[in-house]
C-alpha cells in the first residue's frame, strides 16, 4: 500500500482486510422477482417454485441489512466492518465479471460466501484511488459445486475540486443490431434502491448528490445498468444460455435524459458486446456476454 491514503486511516493498513470471509444465507424468493419484473415492464406476476432466476438477479437477495444507526452521511454503512474503512468519501460500485455454473431457481435455499481478495491505491488524475476487490461464491442448500462465482470491483475516491475537468468521453460504437431507451426517472431509480435496499443517497436524494458529492442529477445505478444490458439480451435471444458476462462502468448515467442499452452480436456465434450509451451517444457502460 502507499502511504496517502493509508496515513489517513491512522496505523490502520487496508490491506489487513484481504483475507476476510462473511457467509449470508438466503432464500429465493418469488415477490423480489416479480417486484424487478414490474420495473422492468415485464409480466410482474409472481413465478412458481423452480423458476429460473435471471441472471443477475441475485442481486435481489443477500441484502445488505444495515441497522439505521450504523449508517453513515452518505446512506451507506460507516466505514469498516467487513469491507475496509477506505477514508475516501465516493464509492462507486467500478464493474464485476461473473461465471455462471449452474441455474439458480426461486425456491432455492441460498448461501453465499464473500471474501476480499485484493485492495489496491493507485493515484489518479483527481487524487488518490483504492480499488478493493470481493468474490462472492454461491451455493445451493447441501450442494458443494458452486452455482455463480462473481468478482465485484470497488473504486473509493476523492471528493471533486472545484474547477475540476472531467476526462474526455468516449464515443460510443456507431451501429448495434439491438437498441431500447431507457428514461431514469426518479421512480425507477428508487425502486431498484428498494429492492436492492441500497440506502446510497446518490439515487434518490438530489439535494445530496447535487450539493455534496457534486453531481449534476440523480445517479444511475451501476447494477442496474448492467442488468438492463442482460436484459436487453433476454429480449433478443430468449432461449440463450449465459456462461459468462462482465461489464465495466465507464461514465456516470443520470436522470436527467435518457439513455440507450444496445447490444451487436459478434462473428464468433458465442459473444455478444453490450453497452449503455447516454443521449449524446458517449459510452456510459461497456460488457461482454459469453454464450455457451
Amino acid at each position: 500500500m502507499c502511504g496517502n491514503v493509508t496515513a489517513k486511516v491512522s496505523v490502520m493498513n487496508l490491506g489487513e482486510w484481504i483475507g476476510r470471509s462473511e457467509t449470508i444465507d438466503d432464500i429465493a424468493a418469488a415477490t423480489p422477482f416479480a417486484a424487478l419484473s414490474a420495473a422492468l415492464d415485464r409480466d410482474p406476476e409472481r413465478p412458481a417454485a423452480g423458476t429460473r432466476l435471471p441472471e443477475l438477479w441475485h442481486w435481489l437477495y443477500f441484502l445488505p441489512l444495515h441497522r439505521q444507526a450504523d449508517l453513515g452521511s452518505d446512506g451507506h454503512a460507516k466505514r469498516g466492518g467487513f469491507l475496509p474503512p477506505v477514508p475516501l468519501p465516493r464509492r462507486m460500485w467500478a464493474g464485476s465479471q461473473f461465471e455462471f455454473h449452474a441455474p439458480l431457481r426461486i425456491g432455492d435455499v441460498l448461501s453465499r460466501t464473500s471474501t476480499i481478495i485484493d485492495v489496491t491505491e493507485k493515484k489518479g488524475r483527481s487524487g488518490p484511488l483504492v480499488f478493493v476487490r470481493v468474490r462472492h461464491e454461491i451455493r445451493r442448500h447441501g450442494e458443494a459445486a458452486i452455482a455463480l462465482t462473481e468478482f465485484h470491483d470497488i473504486v473509493y475516491r476523492e471528493a471533486p475540486n472545484a474547477g475540476e475537468v472531467a476526462p474526455p468521453p468516449k464515443a460510443a460504437p456507431s451501429a448495434s443490431a439491438w437498441r431500447r431507451q431507457w428514461t431514469p426517472d426518479e421512480v425507477l431509480l428508487f425502486r431498484y434502491s428498494a429492492l436492492t435496499f441500497n440506502g446510497h443517497r446518490i439515487h434518490y436524494d438530489r439535494r445530496y448528490v447535487t450539493q455534496v458529492e457534486g453531481y449534476p442529477g440523480l445517479v444511475v445505478h451501476g447494477p442496474l445498468m448492467a442488468t438492463l444490458l442482460l436484459d436487453l439480451l433476454r429480449r433478443e435471444r430468449p432461449d440463450a444460455q449465459l456462461g459468462r458476462y462482465e461489464f465495466r462502468a465507464v461514465r456516470p448515467t443520470f436522470d436527467l435524459h435518457p439513455f440507450f442499452v444496445c447490444g451487436e452480436p459478434q462473428p464468433d456465434g458465442t459473444t455478444v458486446r453490450l453497452w449503455a450509451q447516454d443521449h449524446e451517444g458517449f459510452l456510459t457502460m461497456d460488457a461482454t456476454a459469453q454464450l455457451r
